[in-house]
Protein backbone atom coordinates (compact mmCIF):
# COMPACT_ATOMS: atom_id res chain seq x y z
CA UNK A 1 0.00 0.00 0.00
CA UNK A 2 1.29 3.41 -0.87
CA UNK A 3 0.05 6.83 0.10
CA UNK A 4 -0.18 8.97 -3.00
CA UNK A 5 -1.22 12.45 -4.00
CA UNK A 6 -2.29 11.14 -7.37
CA UNK A 7 -4.38 14.15 -8.34
CA UNK A 8 -1.17 16.15 -8.61
CA UNK A 9 0.57 13.37 -10.49
CA UNK A 10 -2.17 13.06 -13.09
CA UNK A 11 -2.21 16.78 -13.78
CA UNK A 12 1.56 16.95 -14.09
CA UNK A 13 1.51 14.04 -16.51
CA UNK A 14 -1.08 15.81 -18.60
CA UNK A 15 0.86 19.06 -18.88
CA UNK A 16 4.45 17.91 -19.32
CA UNK A 17 6.21 15.44 -21.55
CA UNK A 18 7.73 15.21 -24.98
CA UNK A 19 8.07 18.06 -27.41
CA UNK A 20 6.96 16.14 -30.46
CA UNK A 21 3.56 16.72 -32.02
CA UNK A 22 1.06 14.14 -30.79
CA UNK A 23 0.44 11.44 -33.38
CA UNK A 24 -2.97 10.84 -34.88
CA UNK A 25 -5.16 9.00 -32.42
CA UNK A 26 -8.78 8.01 -32.76
CA UNK A 27 -10.37 8.79 -29.41
CA UNK A 28 -13.87 8.04 -30.64
CA UNK A 29 -12.93 4.45 -31.47
CA UNK A 30 -11.99 3.81 -27.84
CA UNK A 31 -14.82 5.87 -26.37
CA UNK A 32 -17.43 4.03 -28.42
CA UNK A 33 -16.23 0.68 -27.08
CA UNK A 34 -16.68 1.70 -23.45
CA UNK A 35 -19.76 0.18 -21.83
CA UNK A 36 -21.35 1.67 -18.74
CA UNK A 37 -23.95 0.01 -16.55
CA UNK A 38 -25.24 0.55 -13.03
CA UNK A 39 -26.47 -2.06 -10.58
CA UNK A 40 -29.70 -1.61 -8.64
CA UNK A 41 -27.69 -0.65 -5.55
CA UNK A 42 -26.19 2.33 -7.40
CA UNK A 43 -22.73 0.94 -8.17
CA UNK A 44 -21.51 2.10 -11.58
CA UNK A 45 -19.30 -0.07 -13.79
CA UNK A 46 -17.26 1.32 -16.68
CA UNK A 47 -15.88 -1.47 -18.86
CA UNK A 48 -13.62 -1.42 -21.91
CA UNK A 49 -12.90 -4.80 -23.56
CA UNK A 50 -9.37 -5.03 -24.95
CA UNK A 51 -8.31 -8.46 -26.13
CA UNK A 52 -4.67 -7.78 -27.04
CA UNK A 53 -3.33 -9.49 -23.88
CA UNK A 54 -5.07 -11.88 -21.41
CA UNK A 55 -4.97 -9.38 -18.54
CA UNK A 56 -7.56 -7.32 -16.69
CA UNK A 57 -6.95 -3.98 -14.96
CA UNK A 58 -9.46 -3.44 -12.18
CA UNK A 59 -9.86 -0.08 -10.46
CA UNK A 60 -12.36 0.70 -7.71
CA UNK A 61 -12.65 4.33 -6.66
CA UNK A 62 -14.68 5.45 -3.68
CA UNK A 63 -15.86 9.04 -3.79
CA UNK A 64 -14.39 9.76 -0.37
CA UNK A 65 -11.05 11.16 0.70
CA UNK A 66 -9.37 13.40 3.21
CA UNK A 67 -11.79 16.24 2.45
CA UNK A 68 -14.63 14.12 3.87
CA UNK A 69 -12.98 13.33 7.19
CA UNK A 70 -14.80 14.31 10.40
CA UNK A 71 -13.36 17.33 12.16
CA UNK A 72 -12.03 15.43 15.17
CA UNK A 73 -11.01 12.34 13.19
CA UNK A 74 -8.99 13.73 10.31
CA UNK A 75 -7.21 10.99 8.37
CA UNK A 76 -9.93 8.32 8.58
CA UNK A 77 -10.08 8.01 4.79
CA UNK A 78 -6.35 7.39 4.78
CA UNK A 79 -6.51 4.63 7.36
CA UNK A 80 -9.13 2.84 5.23
CA UNK A 81 -6.49 2.64 2.52
CA UNK A 82 -4.56 0.51 5.01
CA UNK A 83 -7.55 -1.43 6.34
CA UNK A 84 -8.70 -2.50 2.88
CA UNK A 85 -6.11 -5.27 2.81
CA UNK A 86 -6.69 -6.56 6.33
CA UNK A 87 -9.44 -8.91 5.24
CA UNK A 88 -13.12 -9.65 5.74
CA UNK A 89 -15.27 -12.10 7.71
CA UNK A 90 -13.75 -14.93 5.67
CA UNK A 91 -10.26 -13.64 4.93
CA UNK A 92 -7.62 -12.65 7.46
CA UNK A 93 -8.84 -14.56 10.51
CA UNK A 94 -8.43 -18.06 11.90
CA UNK A 95 -11.48 -17.79 14.17
CA UNK A 96 -13.72 -14.77 13.58
CA UNK A 97 -16.01 -15.46 16.52
CA UNK A 98 -13.17 -15.49 19.04
CA UNK A 99 -11.43 -12.55 17.37
CA UNK A 100 -14.63 -10.49 17.44
CA UNK A 101 -15.01 -11.16 21.14
CA UNK A 102 -11.61 -9.63 21.80
CA UNK A 103 -12.21 -6.81 19.31
CA UNK A 104 -15.29 -5.84 21.31
CA UNK A 105 -13.14 -5.85 24.43
CA UNK A 106 -10.60 -3.61 22.67
CA UNK A 107 -13.34 -1.13 21.80
CA UNK A 108 -14.84 -1.23 25.30
CA UNK A 109 -11.55 -0.45 27.01
CA UNK A 110 -10.48 2.14 24.46
CA UNK A 111 -13.79 3.93 24.95
CA UNK A 112 -12.86 4.30 28.60
CA UNK A 113 -9.42 5.57 27.64
CA UNK A 114 -11.02 8.23 25.41
CA UNK A 115 -13.33 9.31 28.23
CA UNK A 116 -10.38 9.76 30.55
CA UNK A 117 -8.26 11.53 27.92
CA UNK A 118 -11.11 13.96 27.31
CA UNK A 119 -10.61 15.26 30.85
CA UNK A 120 -7.26 16.63 29.66
CA UNK A 121 -5.39 18.15 32.62
CA UNK A 122 -7.80 16.49 35.06
CA UNK A 123 -7.25 12.99 33.65
CA UNK A 124 -6.19 10.33 36.16
CA UNK A 125 -2.76 9.20 34.93
CA UNK A 126 -2.79 6.08 37.11
CA UNK A 127 -6.17 5.04 35.73
CA UNK A 128 -4.97 5.67 32.18
CA UNK A 129 -1.90 3.55 32.73
CA UNK A 130 -4.01 0.70 34.09
CA UNK A 131 -6.43 0.94 31.15
CA UNK A 132 -3.54 0.96 28.69
CA UNK A 133 -2.23 -2.32 30.11
CA UNK A 134 -5.65 -3.97 29.80
CA UNK A 135 -6.06 -2.51 26.33
CA UNK A 136 -2.73 -3.94 25.13
CA UNK A 137 -3.70 -7.34 26.47
CA UNK A 138 -6.98 -7.21 24.53
CA UNK A 139 -5.17 -6.09 21.36
CA UNK A 140 -2.69 -8.96 21.64
CA UNK A 141 -5.51 -11.45 22.26
CA UNK A 142 -7.48 -10.25 19.21
CA UNK A 143 -4.41 -10.20 16.96
CA UNK A 144 -3.62 -13.80 17.90
CA UNK A 145 -6.43 -14.86 15.55
CA UNK A 146 -5.31 -12.67 12.63
CA UNK A 147 -3.83 -14.31 9.55
CA UNK A 148 -1.43 -11.59 8.46
CA UNK A 149 -1.72 -10.45 4.85
CA UNK A 150 -3.94 -13.34 3.79
CA UNK A 151 -5.69 -11.02 1.33
CA UNK A 152 -2.41 -10.24 -0.40
CA UNK A 153 -1.25 -13.84 -0.28
CA UNK A 154 -4.37 -15.02 -2.13
CA UNK A 155 -3.90 -12.25 -4.64
CA UNK A 156 -0.28 -13.16 -5.42
CA UNK A 157 -0.94 -16.89 -5.44
CA UNK A 158 -3.58 -16.44 -8.14
CA UNK A 159 -1.30 -14.39 -10.40
CA UNK A 160 -2.27 -10.89 -9.34
CA UNK A 161 0.27 -8.07 -9.57
CA UNK A 162 0.40 -4.40 -8.57
CA UNK A 163 -2.22 -4.66 -5.86
CA UNK A 164 -2.26 -1.23 -4.30
CA UNK A 165 -4.36 1.52 -2.81
CA UNK A 166 -4.05 5.25 -2.46
CA UNK A 167 -5.82 8.06 -0.66
CA UNK A 168 -6.24 11.61 -1.87
CA UNK A 169 -8.35 14.48 -0.63
CA UNK A 170 -10.98 13.69 -3.29
CA UNK A 171 -11.11 9.90 -3.36
CA UNK A 172 -9.71 6.54 -2.32
CA UNK A 173 -8.60 4.10 -5.02
CA UNK A 174 -8.07 0.34 -4.92
CA UNK A 175 -6.11 -1.24 -7.74
CA UNK A 176 -5.46 -4.76 -8.98
CA UNK A 177 -4.16 -6.43 -12.14
CA UNK A 178 -5.10 -10.07 -12.72
CA UNK A 179 -4.90 -12.73 -15.43
CA UNK A 180 -8.15 -12.50 -17.42
CA UNK A 181 -9.35 -15.90 -16.17
CA UNK A 182 -9.34 -14.57 -12.58
CA UNK A 183 -12.09 -12.00 -13.12
CA UNK A 184 -14.54 -13.89 -10.92
CA UNK A 185 -11.98 -14.20 -8.13
CA UNK A 186 -11.38 -10.46 -8.21
CA UNK A 187 -15.14 -9.80 -8.19
CA UNK A 188 -15.61 -12.08 -5.19
CA UNK A 189 -12.73 -10.61 -3.16
CA UNK A 190 -13.29 -6.97 -4.05
CA UNK A 191 -17.01 -7.07 -3.32
CA UNK A 192 -16.43 -8.98 -0.09
CA UNK A 193 -14.28 -6.26 1.44
CA UNK A 194 -17.09 -3.74 0.97
CA UNK A 195 -19.88 -6.18 1.89
CA UNK A 196 -18.23 -7.77 4.92
CA UNK A 197 -15.48 -5.44 6.14
CA UNK A 198 -13.80 -6.44 9.38
CA UNK A 199 -11.30 -3.97 10.76
CA UNK A 200 -8.72 -6.54 11.79
CA UNK A 201 -5.71 -5.05 13.63
CA UNK A 202 -7.30 -1.59 13.60
CA UNK A 203 -5.53 -0.34 16.71
CA UNK A 204 -2.24 -1.88 15.57
CA UNK A 205 -2.51 -0.28 12.14
CA UNK A 206 -3.13 3.20 13.48
CA UNK A 207 0.30 2.95 15.10
CA UNK A 208 1.67 2.37 11.59
CA UNK A 209 -0.15 5.50 10.43
CA UNK A 210 1.25 7.45 13.39
CA UNK A 211 4.76 6.40 12.37
CA UNK A 212 4.00 7.41 8.78
CA UNK A 213 3.08 10.85 10.06
CA UNK A 214 6.28 11.10 12.09
CA UNK A 215 8.40 10.17 9.08
CA UNK A 216 6.69 12.18 6.35
CA UNK A 217 5.53 15.23 8.29
CA UNK A 218 6.99 15.73 11.73
CA UNK A 219 10.53 14.65 10.79
CA UNK A 220 10.44 16.14 7.31
CA UNK A 221 11.09 19.86 6.77
CA UNK A 222 9.32 19.67 3.41
CA UNK A 223 6.39 17.88 5.03
CA UNK A 224 6.11 20.62 7.64
CA UNK A 225 6.22 23.27 4.91
CA UNK A 226 3.48 21.49 2.98
CA UNK A 227 1.13 21.38 5.96
CA UNK A 228 1.81 25.01 6.91
CA UNK A 229 1.22 26.17 3.35
CA UNK A 230 -2.11 24.35 3.03
CA UNK A 231 -3.29 25.50 6.45
CA UNK A 232 -2.55 29.12 5.48
CA UNK A 233 -4.10 28.85 2.01
CA UNK A 234 -7.34 27.17 3.13
CA UNK A 235 -8.88 28.66 6.24
CA UNK A 236 -12.27 26.96 5.85
CA UNK A 237 -12.15 24.21 3.25
CA UNK A 238 -10.85 20.77 4.35
CA UNK A 239 -8.08 20.95 1.73
CA UNK A 240 -6.29 22.92 4.45
CA UNK A 241 -6.13 19.91 6.78
CA UNK A 242 -3.50 17.22 6.76
CA UNK A 243 -4.60 14.18 4.80
CA UNK A 244 -2.89 12.03 7.44
CA UNK A 245 -4.62 13.88 10.25
CA UNK A 246 -2.94 15.44 13.28
CA UNK A 247 -1.20 13.05 15.66
CA UNK A 248 -3.84 13.55 18.36
CA UNK A 249 -6.61 12.42 15.99
CA UNK A 250 -4.61 9.39 14.84
CA UNK A 251 -3.96 8.27 18.41
CA UNK A 252 -7.66 8.67 19.26
CA UNK A 253 -9.12 6.78 16.30
CA UNK A 254 -11.95 4.59 17.62
CA UNK A 255 -13.03 1.56 15.62
CA UNK A 256 -16.83 2.01 16.11
CA UNK A 257 -16.52 5.57 14.74
CA UNK A 258 -14.49 4.28 11.79
CA UNK A 259 -17.16 1.67 11.07
CA UNK A 260 -19.85 4.36 10.97
CA UNK A 261 -17.68 6.41 8.59
CA UNK A 262 -17.29 3.36 6.35
CA UNK A 263 -21.05 2.70 6.36
CA UNK A 264 -21.68 6.28 5.26
CA UNK A 265 -19.13 6.70 2.47
CA UNK A 266 -18.00 3.28 1.20
CA UNK A 267 -21.34 2.39 -0.32
CA UNK A 268 -22.22 1.33 -3.88
CA UNK A 269 -23.88 4.62 -4.81
CA UNK A 270 -20.64 6.42 -3.89
CA UNK A 271 -18.24 4.20 -5.85
CA UNK A 272 -17.22 3.52 -9.43
CA UNK A 273 -15.55 0.38 -10.79
CA UNK A 274 -13.54 0.49 -14.02
CA UNK A 275 -12.33 -2.66 -15.77
CA UNK A 276 -10.13 -2.59 -18.86
CA UNK A 277 -8.87 -5.77 -20.45
CA UNK A 278 -9.68 -9.17 -21.86
CA UNK A 279 -13.31 -9.45 -20.79
CA UNK A 280 -16.71 -10.05 -22.31
CA UNK A 281 -19.36 -7.52 -21.35
CA UNK A 282 -22.08 -10.10 -20.68
CA UNK A 283 -19.82 -12.00 -18.33
CA UNK A 284 -18.79 -8.82 -16.49
CA UNK A 285 -22.43 -7.86 -16.01
CA UNK A 286 -23.34 -11.35 -14.80
CA UNK A 287 -20.50 -11.50 -12.27
CA UNK A 288 -21.04 -7.91 -11.15
CA UNK A 289 -24.65 -8.68 -10.31
CA UNK A 290 -23.69 -11.93 -8.59
CA UNK A 291 -21.03 -10.43 -6.34
CA UNK A 292 -21.33 -6.65 -6.11
CA UNK A 293 -25.12 -6.86 -6.36
CA UNK A 294 -25.08 -8.47 -2.89
CA UNK A 295 -24.09 -5.16 -1.29
CA UNK A 296 -27.21 -3.39 0.03
CA UNK A 297 -28.25 -0.03 -1.33
CA UNK A 298 -27.41 3.02 0.76
CA UNK A 299 -28.08 6.63 -0.26
CA UNK A 300 -25.25 8.63 -1.74
CA UNK A 301 -23.68 10.74 1.01
CA UNK A 302 -23.59 14.50 0.73
CA UNK A 303 -20.26 15.85 -0.42
CA UNK A 304 -18.34 18.78 1.04
CA UNK A 305 -20.44 21.95 1.12
CA UNK A 306 -17.86 24.36 2.58
CA UNK A 307 -16.72 27.05 0.17
CA UNK A 308 -13.39 28.77 0.78
CA UNK A 309 -13.93 32.51 1.02
CA UNK A 310 -11.93 34.72 -1.38
CA UNK A 311 -8.44 35.50 -0.13
CA UNK A 312 -8.19 39.24 0.39
CA UNK A 313 -4.52 39.60 1.21
CA UNK A 314 -1.15 37.91 1.09
CA UNK A 315 -0.56 35.21 3.70
CA UNK A 316 2.96 34.26 4.67
CA UNK A 317 4.36 31.45 6.80
CA UNK A 318 7.97 30.62 7.58
CA UNK A 319 9.29 27.24 8.70
CA UNK A 320 12.85 27.24 10.04
CA UNK A 321 14.82 24.01 9.87
CA UNK A 322 18.39 22.84 9.40
CA UNK A 323 17.87 22.12 5.74
CA UNK A 324 18.00 23.50 2.22
CA UNK A 325 15.74 26.56 1.79
CA UNK A 326 12.65 26.28 -0.36
CA UNK A 327 9.92 28.68 -1.45
CA UNK A 328 6.31 27.83 -2.28
CA UNK A 329 3.78 30.38 -3.42
CA UNK A 330 0.20 29.46 -4.26
CA UNK A 331 -2.77 31.16 -5.90
CA UNK A 332 -6.40 30.13 -5.61
CA UNK A 333 -7.91 28.75 -8.80
CA UNK A 334 -11.20 26.91 -9.62
CA UNK A 335 -11.87 23.18 -9.55
CA UNK A 336 -10.98 20.91 -12.45
CA UNK A 337 -14.53 21.16 -13.80
CA UNK A 338 -14.21 24.90 -14.46
CA UNK A 339 -13.71 25.96 -18.11
CA UNK A 340 -10.59 27.95 -17.17
CA UNK A 341 -8.66 24.88 -16.03
CA UNK A 342 -7.32 23.98 -19.48
CA UNK A 343 -5.81 27.46 -19.78
CA UNK A 344 -4.51 27.34 -16.20
CA UNK A 345 -2.82 23.99 -16.86
CA UNK A 346 -1.18 25.51 -19.93
CA UNK A 347 -0.14 28.56 -17.92
CA UNK A 348 1.57 26.34 -15.36
CA UNK A 349 3.33 24.50 -18.19
CA UNK A 350 4.54 27.78 -19.69
CA UNK A 351 5.76 29.12 -16.34
CA UNK A 352 7.37 26.08 -14.85
CA UNK A 353 7.27 22.71 -16.59
CA UNK A 354 10.49 21.42 -18.05
CA UNK A 355 13.76 22.93 -19.25
CA UNK A 356 12.13 25.33 -21.70
CA UNK A 357 9.85 26.89 -19.10
CA UNK A 358 10.26 30.50 -18.03
CA UNK A 359 11.26 29.54 -14.50
CA UNK A 360 13.93 27.07 -15.54
CA UNK A 361 15.46 29.33 -18.18
CA UNK A 362 15.63 32.36 -15.91
CA UNK A 363 16.25 31.01 -12.39
CA UNK A 364 18.21 27.84 -13.11
CA UNK A 365 19.95 28.28 -16.44
CA UNK A 366 20.60 32.00 -16.81
CA UNK A 367 20.79 33.49 -13.30
CA UNK A 368 21.80 30.22 -11.59
CA UNK A 369 20.04 31.28 -8.41
CA UNK A 370 17.92 28.12 -8.16
CA UNK A 371 18.59 24.39 -8.28
CA UNK A 372 14.98 23.67 -9.16
CA UNK A 373 11.87 25.62 -10.04
CA UNK A 374 8.45 24.38 -11.13
CA UNK A 375 4.80 25.32 -11.43
CA UNK A 376 1.77 23.04 -11.28
CA UNK A 377 -1.99 23.08 -10.76
CA UNK A 378 -4.32 20.86 -8.78
CA UNK A 379 -2.51 20.47 -5.49
CA UNK A 380 -3.65 19.29 -2.99
CA UNK A 381 -6.57 18.01 -5.09
CA UNK A 382 -8.92 19.23 -7.79
CA UNK A 383 -12.55 18.25 -7.22
CA UNK A 384 -13.03 21.54 -5.34
CA UNK A 385 -11.40 24.94 -5.94
CA UNK A 386 -7.67 24.40 -5.61
CA UNK A 387 -4.27 26.04 -6.12
CA UNK A 388 -1.74 26.92 -8.78
CA UNK A 389 1.63 26.53 -7.11
CA UNK A 390 5.15 27.72 -7.87
CA UNK A 391 8.05 26.06 -6.04
CA UNK A 392 11.69 27.09 -6.06
CA UNK A 393 14.79 25.65 -4.38
CA UNK A 394 17.59 28.24 -4.15
CA UNK A 395 21.08 27.30 -5.27
CA UNK A 396 24.00 27.42 -2.84
CA UNK A 397 24.64 30.92 -1.46
CA UNK A 398 21.31 32.17 -2.83
CA UNK A 399 18.03 32.85 -1.04
CA UNK A 400 14.29 32.47 -1.25
CA UNK A 401 14.00 36.25 -1.57
CA UNK A 402 16.18 36.28 -4.68
CA UNK A 403 14.10 33.55 -6.29
CA UNK A 404 10.84 35.21 -5.29
CA UNK A 405 11.88 38.49 -6.87
CA UNK A 406 12.40 36.78 -10.21
CA UNK A 407 9.22 34.71 -9.86
CA UNK A 408 7.21 37.90 -9.43
CA UNK A 409 8.82 39.32 -12.59
CA UNK A 410 7.86 36.21 -14.53
CA UNK A 411 4.29 36.41 -13.25
CA UNK A 412 4.05 40.01 -14.41
CA UNK A 413 5.54 38.97 -17.75
CA UNK A 414 2.86 36.39 -18.47
CA UNK A 415 0.20 38.92 -17.46
CA UNK A 416 1.43 41.55 -19.91
CA UNK A 417 3.02 39.64 -22.79
CA UNK A 418 1.29 37.28 -25.18
CA UNK A 419 3.15 34.01 -25.71
CA UNK A 420 4.23 33.19 -29.24
CA UNK A 421 2.25 30.90 -31.51
CA UNK A 422 5.24 28.54 -31.57
CA UNK A 423 5.29 28.29 -27.76
CA UNK A 424 1.54 27.70 -27.65
CA UNK A 425 1.86 24.89 -30.19
CA UNK A 426 4.54 23.21 -28.05
CA UNK A 427 2.36 23.39 -24.96
CA UNK A 428 -0.59 21.91 -26.82
CA UNK A 429 1.59 19.15 -28.27
CA UNK A 430 2.91 18.19 -24.84
CA UNK A 431 -0.56 18.17 -23.31
CA UNK A 432 -1.98 16.04 -26.11
CA UNK A 433 0.94 13.62 -26.21
CA UNK A 434 0.69 12.91 -22.51
CA UNK A 435 -3.08 12.61 -22.58
CA UNK A 436 -2.85 10.15 -25.46
CA UNK A 437 -0.27 8.15 -23.53
CA UNK A 438 -2.66 7.98 -20.58
CA UNK A 439 -5.45 6.70 -22.79
CA UNK A 440 -3.31 4.34 -24.84
CA UNK A 441 -2.00 2.35 -21.89
CA UNK A 442 -4.53 0.03 -20.31
CA UNK A 443 -3.44 0.33 -16.73
CA UNK A 444 -0.54 1.78 -14.83
CA UNK A 445 -0.66 2.10 -11.07
CA UNK A 446 -2.25 5.48 -10.51
CA UNK A 447 -2.34 6.26 -14.22
CA UNK A 448 -3.54 4.47 -17.30
CA UNK A 449 -6.92 4.16 -18.93
CA UNK A 450 -8.55 1.95 -16.30
CA UNK A 451 -7.69 4.36 -13.50
CA UNK A 452 -8.59 7.47 -15.49
CA UNK A 453 -12.02 6.21 -16.53
CA UNK A 454 -12.98 5.86 -12.86
CA UNK A 455 -11.09 8.99 -11.82
CA UNK A 456 -12.76 11.22 -14.40
CA UNK A 457 -16.17 9.88 -13.47
CA UNK A 458 -15.64 10.62 -9.78
CA UNK A 459 -13.70 13.88 -9.96
CA UNK A 460 -14.69 15.40 -13.32
CA UNK A 461 -18.28 14.18 -13.09
CA UNK A 462 -18.28 12.01 -16.22
CA UNK A 463 -15.75 9.52 -17.62
CA UNK A 464 -16.45 10.92 -21.09
CA UNK A 465 -14.65 14.11 -20.08
CA UNK A 466 -11.42 12.18 -20.53
CA UNK A 467 -12.09 12.01 -24.26
CA UNK A 468 -13.12 15.66 -24.50
CA UNK A 469 -9.80 17.03 -23.33
CA UNK A 470 -8.18 17.06 -26.77
CA UNK A 471 -10.87 19.33 -28.20
CA UNK A 472 -10.47 21.68 -25.25
CA UNK A 473 -6.71 21.76 -25.70
CA UNK A 474 -7.06 22.41 -29.42
CA UNK A 475 -9.35 25.38 -28.79
CA UNK A 476 -6.89 27.04 -26.40
CA UNK A 477 -5.49 30.45 -27.41
CA UNK A 478 -2.63 32.60 -26.17
CA UNK A 479 -5.23 35.18 -25.16
CA UNK A 480 -6.88 32.58 -22.90
CA UNK A 481 -3.61 31.98 -21.08
CA UNK A 482 -2.91 35.69 -20.64
CA UNK A 483 -6.45 36.25 -19.37
CA UNK A 484 -6.29 33.57 -16.65
CA UNK A 485 -2.86 34.84 -15.59
CA UNK A 486 -4.39 38.25 -14.93
CA UNK A 487 -7.49 36.85 -13.30
CA UNK A 488 -5.86 34.41 -10.88
CA UNK A 489 -2.21 35.35 -10.32
CA UNK A 490 -2.62 38.29 -7.96
CA UNK A 491 0.58 38.68 -5.95
CA UNK A 492 -1.33 40.59 -3.29
CA UNK A 493 -3.64 37.59 -2.73
CA UNK A 494 -1.20 34.72 -2.71
CA UNK A 495 -0.03 32.37 0.01
CA UNK A 496 3.73 32.31 0.46
CA UNK A 497 5.34 29.52 2.49
CA UNK A 498 9.09 29.63 3.04
CA UNK A 499 11.45 26.97 4.35
CA UNK A 500 14.35 28.94 5.77
CA UNK A 501 17.64 27.74 7.31
CA UNK A 502 17.46 27.69 11.08
CA UNK A 503 19.20 30.70 12.63
CA UNK A 504 22.06 29.53 14.84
Amino acid sequence: MKHRKFQLGILILIIIGVFSVAPAFDFSEIENKVVEFTLDNGLKFIVLPRHDVPVIYCRTIANVGGANDPKDEAGLAHIFEHMAFKGTKEIGTSDLKKEMKWMEEEDRIFSQILEERAKRELADSAKLAELEIKFREAVDSANAYVITNEFGQIYKREGGVNMNAGTGYDMTAYLANYPANKLELWMAMESDRFLNPVLHEFYKEKEVVAEERRMTRESSPQGKLQEEMLAAAFLSHPYGRSILGPMSDILNYYRPSAIEYHKKFYVPSNMVVAIVGDVEIKNVMKLAEKYFGRIPYSPKPRQVMTIEAPQNGERKVIVREKTQPMGWCAFHIPSTRHPDMIALNALADYIGQGRTSLLYKKLVKEDKIAMHAAAFTGYPAEKYPTLLSIISVPAKDHTNDECDTEIIKIIEQVKTELMSAEELDKIKARAKANLINEIAQAGGTFTGLAFNLAYYDIVHGDWRELFRQIDKINSLTAEDIKRVANEYLDINKRTLALLEPEVE
